[in-house]
């Protein structure tokens, strides 16, 4: 681990947002150019011509640096900042994630991103009882010093939300995850809850500022609340529920899933009753989670300290030999997902440049990427 953090110029901030920003450059793909070119300066000059090599023919749409500055200043005159993954603000739970978000725009306190976090949802339609329940849970775990993480939906959401800011004096707090930009409050009537929140606590956004939120943006949003999170809890949720969305991320991504128990005969208990029977652990109170993760505790998850990239493949660009592993990996590939080590594998080929030649297909946008490191052809 390195022992100091060299800081990222303005000029490799901004670019790294355009970067993340550009057409057909997720999370994963970011991760790839920046292990590849070492800054997003010399991966966005690069873009063009990858994808040209993987068959596109129209220029990638990418934002210009004055857009960006744009927006780098609107979030400042919000009183907000950018936390980079590789800083030191920014949260080491999610930052071991293979899909973690390059760029995070925050409003608020970045310290409760660094403390043990514990996700909070469930169900919108929630019942008086659900209610109480998440508010008592939020309030017990902010005063033992945890933040709770949770989306500002309504129901479960808010009611998780208020009862961690009456109980963040010893510590802890609340980050409410939203699915737009950090600047659009959403659901309207939380709008008093958004301002308490972004003053005593954190709002954090994925996606850039004045993006309203859609239906795509919320399982995004979701996998950000158990990736901050060492363990989600669901208070209520239908069998079809968003919130058992958040539960799956959580399981995949080494998370702990817990749930409260209810009635058979409420469908809201549904979910959480199918989790426990699945193996989730059962919550009647704060103290069920705390003692859980008391282990987790003892060892924080975290990337190394700094934010350069080095390369961890060796990429050959040998013209020939990718000629020819782009026709092998073209053929191993299908609309169905598959592995990318099966890819490897079945392609005899090294994975320095079996991932050359995915990263051009999905820059050509032939390539999309799934859960799990798979992909498939679009």
């Amino acid at each position: 681990m390195q022992s100091s953090i060299t800081p990222l110029s303005h000029a490799e901030r901004i670019d790294r947002v355009r970067l993340i920003r550009a057409e057909n450059v997720g999370p994963v793909t970011f991760m790839r150019l920046m292990e590849r070119f070492g800054t997003a300066t010399a991966a966005l000059a690069a873009l063009p011509e990858l994808a040209k090599r993987g068959g596109r023919t129209a220029p990638l749409r990418v934002p210009g640096k004055a857009e960006v500055e744009r927006e780098a200043a609107a979030l400042d005159r919000m009183g907000g900042r950018w936390l980079f993954r590789g800083e030191a603000e920014y949260p080491g739970p999610l930052a071991v994630l293979d899909d973690a978000p390059p760029v995070l725009s925050l409003l608020g306190f970045p310290a409760l991103l660094l403390r043990p976090c514990v996700g909070i949802v469930g169900a919108r339609n929630a019942s008086i009882v659900g209610r109480k329940m998440a508010e008592k849970l939020g309030r017990d775990l902010a005063e033992a010093g945890f933040t709770v993480v949770s989306g500002l939906a309504r129901g479960i959401d808010t009611a998780a939300h208020q009862g961690a800011l009456a109980g963040g004096m010893n510590g802890g707090g609340t980050v409410a995850v939203v699915a737009g930009g950090v600047d659009i409050i959403y659901p309207p009537e939380n709008a008093d809850l958004y301002r308490d929140i972004a003053q005593r606590g954190a709002v954090l956004a994925e996606s850039p500022l004045g993006t309203e939120p859609q239906a795509r943006h919320f399982p995004r949003r979701n996998r950000l609340i158990s990736g901050l999170s060492l363990g989600v809890v669901v208070v209520e949720a239908a069998v079809k529920s968003g919130s058992l969305i958040t539960a799956r991320f959580a399981a995949e991504q080494g998370r702990e899933v817990f749930a409260v128990p209810g009635s058979p005969l409420d469908p809201r208990a549904q979910g959480c009753n199918r989790l426990i029977k699945e193996g989730a652990g059962l919550v009647e109170n704060a103290d069920d989670v705390i003692t859980h993760l008391q282990g987790s505790l003892r060892g924080p998850m975290a990337e190394p300290a700094g934010g350069q990239y080095r390369s961890t493949h060796p990429l050959t660009e040998d013209e020939v030999e990718l000629a020819k592993a782009r026709r092998l990996v073209g053929e191993c590939l299908s609309p169905s997902p598959v592995l990318i080590d099966e890819v490897v594998r079945g392609c005899q080929l090294s994975a320095g440049v079996v991932m050359t030649v995915l990263l051009e297909m999905e820059l050509a946008g032939r390539l999309q990427r799934h859960p799990g490191g798979q992909v498939s052809l679009i």
